[in-house]
């Protein structure tokens, strides 16, 4: 396994589990928290939706006002949604490890536990805005190195977009498409002008568009590239 794929997977314990949720050890909460909703919500999806929205306290009314109710007047629902909640709270008590559970256990809901996971390790709102703004700073500087592979250049565009798409700022197919074609370096240029004649950026994915490159990596710019240093 290579380097970039052990820094992906890096902070995941249970990765090959599906009947265990993902264990976070501390590092990569972006990836982490991703595979944890998709788990959460492929598991049960009303656990997601407490985890999202919060708990609602069985209620009655008493006259004109509405209290709450005692263990004794709950009802089927009642009791299902009690049961729903502690299931949330233990499904995330179990999916951290033990400096993180201390951070959470003083926390009473399962949103609470969620919530104070986002902030420990993205920040405040003010923080996560500062990061957008530094990783939307990254993607429009973005551009190919010179000799770079194409998997390499795409390894490192998607860290950007990834950790962008954890903050919720996303980019169209068309404008990552867009991005990847002007950021080529000049000995690109005529495969470039090809694609957006040939083929548009709107009629193209971003992994249609890796596989296009690859195979004029390998097929033509390549052995041209290594002819022309054999010439000297």
């Amino acid at each position: 396994m290579g380097s970039s794929s052990r820094n992906l997977y890096a902070g995941i314990g249970e990765g090959q589990s599906t009947s265990k949720p993902p264990l976070f050890d501390g590092t990569n909460y972006s990836y982490w928290k991703e595979r944890m909703r998709i788990y959460i919500r492929s598991t049960n999806f009303q656990l997601w939706l407490v985890i999202k929205n919060g708990e609602e306290i069985p209620m009655k009314k008493v006259g004109e006002t509405t209290v709450p109710k005692t263990e004794n007047e709950f009802d089927a629902e009642d009791i299902k949604k009690i049961e729903n909640y502690a299931k949330a709270i233990n499904m995330l008590y179990c999916a951290v490890n033990p400096d993180d559970y201390r951070k959470i256990s003083c926390c009473t809901t399962a949103k609470e536990m969620w919530d104070k996971l986002e902030v420990t390790y993205e920040g405040t709102d003010q923080v996560r805005e500062a990061k957008i703004d530094f990783l939307t700073q990254e993607y429009e500087m973005f551009r190919m190195k010179e000799g770079e592979k194409i998997d390499d250049m795409f390894d490192r565009f998607s860290k950007i977009i990834n950790d962008l798409h954890a903050l919720k700022k996303t980019y169209t197919n068309k404008d990552l498409v867009r991005k990847i074609v002007r950021s080529l370096t000049p000995e690109w240029r005529s495969k470039a002008d090809a694609i957006y004649e040939s083929i548009g950026v709107s009629n193209v994915t971003i992994d249609g568009l890796r596989g296009n490159l690859k195979t004029y990596e390998s097929t033509i710019l390549t052995p041209s590239l290594e002819n022309k240093r054999k010439r000297g």
